[in-house]
C-alpha cells in the first residue's frame, strides 16, 4: 500500500496496517455481532447505561427499551424503516460524548448506535481524501492517518471516544479550528439515510462540484434531527513537519487581547493554536497532585498561579528552525514590551504534550470537582472574560461560599483564536444547587445574547440549549428549519425533543 496511491481498507481497521497505527476499536458487543441490545432480565440492568447516560451524568434517559447496533448502511436503512412505518421514535448516536443531551432519548425512544460502523474505506494518499463510515473513532483516525503523512482536521478533547459521524452531525468544533476551519469545509461528501429509510448518496470525493445544491450541508450541524449520517468524505490536512508550543503568562485580559493581536501578526499562517487558561482553572488541574502535572512559569509553588492568565501558542509549519526563531521572537517582543510576564517554548514534544495538558484536562478535573455548569458560547473578544468575572461577582455577592474545599468554582479557559469561552461553574456533587448558583447559571445565556454572542460555539443546541434557537435566529429562518425538518422526517421519530423547543 503505497503512499502515492490510492488505498482501501474493506474489511476493518483491526489489523494494522498503516505502518502500526492503532487498531479503530469496536463496541464492546460488537464482537457478538449482535444487532439488538436489549435487557432479558434483571442481571443485565446495567447493560444500556453506556447509551442511555451521558460521561457527566447530567443527562440520563428515563426509559429505552433497545440499543440498535447496524453494521451496514442497509441495515441502517432497514431499521429506520421498520421504525417510521411503525411510529417508533430513534436517537442516532455516535459515542456519547455530548454536552447538551442531544443523544440521549427523551422518553421511550430506541438508541441507533453507529459504533459497529467503524471501517474506513479509502484513503487517497495523494489527495489526502479520506473516506470512512460514521462510527469510527477520532483519535484512531488520526493515528491511522499519520504513517501517511495526514492528521484529522479536527482535535478534541474527547479525541478517544467520540466518532466522526457524532462530530459531523454536531459540527464539532475543537483545538484546530483556528488553523483548519469547520467541518463545512473539511467534509466532501457524506452518505445520510432519511427517517423512512431512503439512502442519499452524496459521497463525494471532489473539492469541486457545482451540480446542484449542495445538500450535505444541511446535514452538519444538525444534530441527527433531518437523518443519519453512516459515511463520511474528509479533505485532511498534511500532517505538519515542525510544531513548536509555548506557554505564556499575562497580568490583565488586556494583556491577553495585546498578545492575540500581536501573535497573529508576528506567526501569521503557522498559526495553529491559540488558548485561554485563567487562574483558577490552572490551579484545579496543578491542583490534582496524582496527574503529576506543574505549571512551568509557577516555579516551586505548586498549584498556586503567579499570572492571573496564560496563553498557549501553538504552531503548525514545515521548517523546524525558522518557526522556532518566530515563536522565540514573539516571546522576546512580548516580555520587552511588557505583554507577558513570563513564558517558555516547548523545548522537545514530551514538554509540549505536558503543557496541552494543562489545558485539554480541565474539563476533567472540573469533573472531578462537583457537578459542572457547562457554557460554549462565543462571544467578542471585548467581551470575552467579561462573562467569568460577572459571574464570579453576581455569586460572590449572593453570598456564595467560592473557592476550595467544598466552594463553588468559577473557571474559564477557551479557543481565543475563535472567540469560543468555556464557562464552567462546579457545585459540591453531594447537596442540589444553591438557589443562587441557579438564579445566577439560569442569566448566564441571556448575558451571552445580550452582548451580541452566540449560546452554542460548538457544542450544539441538544436538550439543553433548544429554548435559545427562536431568541438567537429570526422567525423567518427558524420557519426555514421547521420547513426542512417536515420535509425529510414529516412523522419527527429522528432524535424528538432535541433542537427544536417545541418539540418535547
Amino acid at each position: 500500500m503505497g503512499n502515492d496511491q490510492a488505498s482501501t481498507m474493506k474489511p476493518s481497521c483491526d489489523a494494522s496496517s498503516a505502518g502500526g497505527a492503532s487498531a479503530i476499536p469496536r463496541s464492546p458487543s460488537s464482537a457478538a455481532g449482535k444487532l439488538l441490545l436489549a435487557p432479558s432480565g434483571p442481571d443485565d440492568e446495567n447493560l444500556l447505561v453506556p447509551y442511555t447516560q451521558d460521561w457527566t451524568h447530567k443527562w440520563k434517559a428515563p426509559q429505552c427499551p433497545a440499543v440498535l447496533q447496524p453494521r451496514t448502511t442497509g441495515q441502517v436503512a432497514g431499521l429506520l424503516r421498520h421504525c417510521y412505518e411503525r411510529d417508533l421514535h430513534v436517537v442516532p448516536q455516535g459515542g456519547n460524548t455530548g454536552l447538551v443531551g442531544g443523544g440521549i432519548p427523551l422518553a421511550n425512544e430506541v438508541i441507533l448506535s453507529l459504533a459497529n460502523m467503524n471501517q474506513i474505506i479509502s484513503f487517497d494518499a495523494a489527495s489526502g481524501i479520506l473516506v470512512c463510515e460514521a462510527g469510527c473513532v477520532l483519535e484512531e483516525l488520526d493515528a491511522w492517518l499519520r504513517p501517511y503523512g495526514y492528521i484529522m482536521p479536527l482535535d478534541l478533547g474527547a479525541k478517544g471516544s467520540c466518532q466522526i459521524g457524532g462530530n459531523v452531525s454536531t459540527n464539532a468544533g475543537g483545538l484546530r479550528f483556528l488553523r483548519y476551519g469547520s467541518l463545512h469545509g473539511s467534509v466532501l461528501g457524506l452518505e445520510v439515510v432519511l427517517a423512512d429509510g431512503r439512502v442519499l448518496d452524496m459521497l463525494s470525493t471532489l473539492r469541486k462540484d457545482n451540480t446542484g445544491l449542495d445538500l450535505k450541508q444541511i446535514f452538519i450541524g444538525a444534530e441527527g434531527t433531518l437523518g443519519v449520517i453512516t459515511k463520511v468524505s474528509l479533505q485532511v490536512p498534511p500532517a505538519p513537519a515542525a510544531v513548536q508550543v509555548a506557554l505564556v503568562g499575562l497580568e490583565s485580559f488586556e494583556k491577553v487581547r495585546e498578545m492575540v493581536m500581536l501573535s497573529k501578526r508576528k506567526l501569521g499562517e503557522i498559526l495553529s493554536a491559540m488558548e485561554l487558561v485563567d487562574a483558577a482553572a490552572m490551579d484545579v488541574v496543578v491542583g490534582k497532585a496524582a496527574w503529576g502535572l506543574r505549571n512551568p512559569l509557577a516555579g516551586g509553588s505548586g498549584a498556586n498561579s503567579p499570572f492571573p492568565f496564560y496563553m498557549l501558542l501553538e504552531t503548525s509549519g514545515s521548517g523546524e528552525a525558522h518557526d522556532r526563531e518566530k515563536m522565540e521572537e514573539l516571546l522576546e517582543t512580548a516580555l520587552d514590551g511588557g505583554v507577558v510576564g513570563d513564558g517558555t517554548v516547548a523545548q522537545d514534544l514530551a514538554q509540549a504534550q505536558e503543557i496541552w495538558k494543562l489545558r485539554e484536562l480541565i474539563p476533567v478535573a472540573m469533573e472531578e470537582e462537583g457537578r459542572v455548569h457547562k457554557f460554549d458560547v462565543s462571544l467578542p473578544l471585548s467581551a470575552f472574560y467579561a462573562l467569568v468575572e460577572r459571574t464570579r461577582e453576581a455569586l460572590e455577592e449572593g453570598g456564595v461560599v467560592m473557592g476550595e474545599g467544598g466552594g463553588v468554582r468559577v473557571v474559564g479557559y477557551g479557543h481565543l483564536g475563535d472567540s469560543n469561552l468555556h464557562l464552567n461553574v462546579s457545585v459540591p456533587r453531594e447537596a442540589p444547587d444553591p438557589p443562587e448558583v441557579s438564579r445566577v447559571v439560569s442569566r448566564v445565556l441571556p448575558w451571552v445574547m445580550e452582548h451580541k454572542g452566540s449560546v452554542s460555539a460548538e457544542h450544539g443546541l441538544g436538550q439543553l440549549k433548544k429554548a435559545y434557537l427562536p431568541q438567537t435566529k429570526s422567525k423567518e429562518v427558524v420557519g426555514v428549519m421547521r420547513g426542512m425538518k417536515k420535509m425529510l422526517d414529516p412523522k419527527g421519530i429522528l432524535n424528538p425533543g432535541k433542537f427544536f423547543p417545541d418539540d418535547a
